[in-house]
This record gives C-alpha cells, structure tokens and sequence, in this order.
C-alpha cells in the first residue's frame, strides 16, 4: 500500500496522507516528478509503458515520471523513481526541479537531465516499463498524432525540448 503526502495549495505539508488510487480531499494537493532525459543530440529518452498498467498500456511517455511517496521530497522520489523504473542512478542532491507544472490536486516537478547512455541497455527492473528509445521532437509529435504516446500537448512537448538546455523564460 503507497502512502503520499498531501500538501496545501502553497505547497505546505499538511501531516496528512492518501492512500494511492484515492481522490485527493478538496483543498489538498500531491506532488508527481517527472525526469527528461536528454542526450548531446536533442533527443529524449522515452519509454514504452507495460502493457499489464491500468491507464496508458502500451502508450509512449517522456523518460519518467512517478508520485512521491510518504515522507519522500521530490529530489528522493526522482532518484527512487529513475532507479527503480529504469536501473538508472542518478545523484540528484544538487539538482533542482527545472520546472514545477501546477495541476488539479498537484504539483508536477520536472527534472531535466542530460546523460549519455546506450538504450539498449536500460533495464527495467519493476516491470512497469517494457522498452526505452531515443526520439526526436518531431518522432514524438508523430507519435502524439499517431495515439501511441501519452496525451500530452504537442506544444507542451516543444516546450521541452526548447528549454531543456536552458532555465528561465530569458535569454
């Protein structure tokens, strides 16, 4: 049974939890990490979800993603989730979030990470994902037209690779 915090909506821990598959209480929020892995190319590692998960099987997604759980901050479950998901370590401890996307009973920290690694030795140690592949932005539009990438927004998704070597909205 997953535990995950839950917070106010000024991001205050609020010493209370919800148990994973519950609706977060009205006026509370949970917090979800995602990683983009990038490499010196542009492209980004996405990965295929298994085909036994409950929502999106099958469906490509951007490198990770996952909830904090209980106690856990977002630089742990980054880490937690890299290593579990895909046997990945990363030292997260001078990372901060590149970005924090607010959504409806949440907050989404965003890590962007550039790393230089052969895909086809990724593992998949919790079975939650079945295949890794480097992809370029436009690979993954075509996916998103195609239905067989997680229903993100195309211009979401050129956001990404658009800031990923860069923080802020200045040049």
């Amino acid at each position: 049974m997953e535990l995950f915090d839950l917070y106010d909506e000024d991001r205050q821990l609020l010493g209370k939890t919800i148990v994973r598959g519950d609706k977060c209480p009205e006026d509370t929020c949970r917090l979800v990490v995602h990683i983009c892995i990038f490499n010196k190319k542009g492209e980004m590692l996405i990965q295929q979800r298994h085909s036994s998960k409950k929502s999106w099987p099958n469906a490509w997604d951007i490198t990770l993603g996952g909830c904090v759980q209980a106690g856990e901050t977002s630089k742990v479950a980054a880490y937690r989730e890299l290593s579990e998901e895909l046997g990945i370590e990363h030292d997260f401890s001078n990372e901060r979030a590149f970005m924090t996307i607010n959504f409806d009973n949440g907050f989404d920290d965003f890590y962007f990470i550039e790393k230089e690694l052969d895909a086809s030795s990724v593992k998949f140690p919790d079975q939650e994902v079945q295949a890794v592949k480097w992809a370029t932005e436009e690979e993954i539009l075509k996916l998103i037209q195609e239905k067989n990438f997680i229903g993100y927004y195309p211009s979401f998704i050129s956001a990404l690779f658009e800031m990923r070597a860069r923080r802020g909205v200045h040049k």
